[in-house]
C-alpha cells in the first residue's frame, strides 16, 4: 500500500496506531494462537492448584520468541482471576540470585519490599512460607530465563529451597514453573542431584512458529494494533518473511511497531515495503537488545572491551579488561562463559604455535550495533 487511499497526510494529532500497546513485548493476547497442545500441558499441570494442592513442577522450554512467557502470564492471568491461587512471575535476567529471587517473592506477597539488608535468607524464606500457611495460599512460582540463575551458579539453591518449602515448613504449598529459551543447556544435567531427586518436571516444548502461523499472528496484532488499511499484504508477508528468518516472533512484533513509527515519521497512513526494510535495520537486534539489558557493570564493560578487540585471543581481550575495571582472571572467565551462553559472543579454539591451545572471542553481532546497545 504505498499511496495513501485518499491521498490524504496525516496531521500533528493524528497516528496509523488504534492501540500501540499491542506491539509491546509484554502485551498478552486475548487469543492465544497455535499453542492450544502447551496450554493444556500447563492447565493438566496447574488443575491441582485450583483444589488446594501443589501444582505439578514444570519446564517450559523453546527458542526465543515463542510464546513460552506469554502462555504462562495468560494462564496466571485466568487463576488470579478465577481463584484465590497466589500466582508470582520472576525474571531470572534481573532476579538471578536465590535471595533476590525470594525477595520477589516476598514483594508479590507482602505488597512492599523487604529491607535491603539485615535479613538472613532464613529470615526472609520463614516470612513467605509463614504468611502462605497462615492464609492457608497455594503458591505457584514461575522462574523466567531460568538459565539466567544456571549462569550465576544460584538455579540449585533456588529450586532446593522453593522444592523442599513443605518440608521446612509443613502446610506451605509451592509448585515451581521454570522456562528457559537457552536449548544448549541441559537442565537437568546442570542441577545438584538433591535438586533432581525431587524437581521431576513435566516438561512442555515449544517449537518455532511456521510461517502460516506467524502471518496469523501478526495479521492479528496488525487487526488490533493498527488502523483500517494501514498495512496490506505485501508489507504484512514480508515483515512474517523476515520474522520467519530470525525464528523469533518479537522480530515481527516490534517490526511492525517501528514501521508504522518510520509511516508515522512521514505523516503517511500507510506502511510501505521501504518503511518495513528501514525498520528490520533495529528490529533483527530485538535478542541482543534483551541480553544486553541485564547485564552487571562489569559485564557491559567487557562486552566493551571485546568490540575492540573482537576476534583476538582470549588472553589478550583478558589483559585490555584487566586494564580497565582492575578485575582477575576468575571472574573475566565467568563473564566469558556467560557471554557464551547467551550467544552474545563465539568462542572457538585453536592450536597457536607455540603456545598450544588458544581461544579466539568473537563477538556475534556487528561490533557497532553492539556498541549502540550499550549506550
Amino acid at each position: 500500500m504505498a499511496d495513501d487511499p485518499d491521498g490524504g497526510m496525516l496531521s500533528w494529532d493524528e497516528t496509523v496506531f488504534r492501540d500501540e500497546h499491542v506491539f509491546e513485548i509484554d502485551y498478552v493476547p486475548e487469543t492465544f494462537h497455535h499453542r492450544e497442545s502447551q496450554l493444556q500441558s500447563l492447565q493438566y499441570a496447574l488443575r491441582p492448584a485450583v483444589r488446594g494442592a501443589r501444582p505439578l513442577n514444570t519446564m517450559v522450554r523453546g527458542p526465543p520468541g515463542t510464546g513460552k512467557t506469554t502462555a504462562v502470564q495468560k494462564l496466571f492471568g485466568e487463576l488470579r482471576g478465577q481463584t484465590d491461587v497466589r500466582t508470582v512471575r520472576v525474571n531470572c535476567q534481573v532476579d538471578s540470585t536465590r535471595y533476590a529471587v525470594f525477595s520477589r517473592l516476598f514483594e508479590s506477597i507482602f505488597e512492599y519490599e523487604p529491607p535491603s539488608s539485615g535479613i538472613s535468607f532464613k529470615k526472609l524464606f520463614g516470612q513467605i512460607t509463614d504468611r502462605l500457611v497462615e492464609e492457608d495460599d497455594v503458591l505457584v512460582v514461575t522462574l523466567d530465563d531460568v538459565n539466567y540463575l544456571f549462569y550465576e551458579n544460584e538455579a540449585s539453591d533456588t529450586l532446593y529451597s522453593l522444592l523442599r518449602a513443605h518440608e521446612a515448613h509443613s502446610g506451605a504449598r509451592i509448585g515451581v514453573i521454570i522456562i528457559s529459551s537457552d536449548l544448549s543447556l541441559d537442565i537437568m544435567d546442570e542441577l545438584d542431584t538433591r535438586v533432581q531427586s525431587v524437581f521431576r518436571p513435566e516438561e512442555v516444548y515449544f517449537p518455532v512458529y511456521d510461517i502460516d502461523e506467524i502471518v496469523d499472528i501478526l495479521r492479528e496484532r496488525v487487526r488490533l494494533g493498527f488502523h483500517d488499511g494501514v498495512i496490506g499484504d505485501p508489507e504484512l508477508d514480508r515483515v512474517a518473511e523476515l520474522t520467519a528468518e530470525s525464528g523469533d516472533l518479537r522480530v515481527g512484533i516490534d517490526l511492525l511497531r517501528r514501521a508504522g513509527l518510520n509511516a508515522e515519521m512521514r505523516a503517511s497512513r500507510t506502511v510501505t515495503l521501504d518503511d518495513v526494510e528501514q525498520a528490520y535495520d533495529k528490529s533483527k537486534y530485538v535478542h541482543l537488545s534483551r541480553s544486553l539489558r541485564g547485564l552487571s557493570d562489569s559485564e557491559r564493560a567487557l562486552v566493551e572491551v571485546l568490540a575492540e578487540h573482537n576476534g583476538e585471543q582470549a588472553g589478550e581481550v583478558f589483559e585490555a579488561f584487566h586494564a580497565d575495571t582492575g578485575l582477575g582472571y576468575t571472574r573475566y572467565s565467568e563473564i566469558i562463559n556467560k557471554l557464551d551462553q547467551l550467544g552474545v559472543i563465539e568462542a572457538s579454539y585453536a592450536n597457536v604455535e607455540g603456545r598450544g591451545r588458544s581461544r579466539t572471542l568473537t563477538l556475534s553481532y556487528d561490533p557497532d550495533a553492539v556498541l549502540d546497545r550499550l549506550d
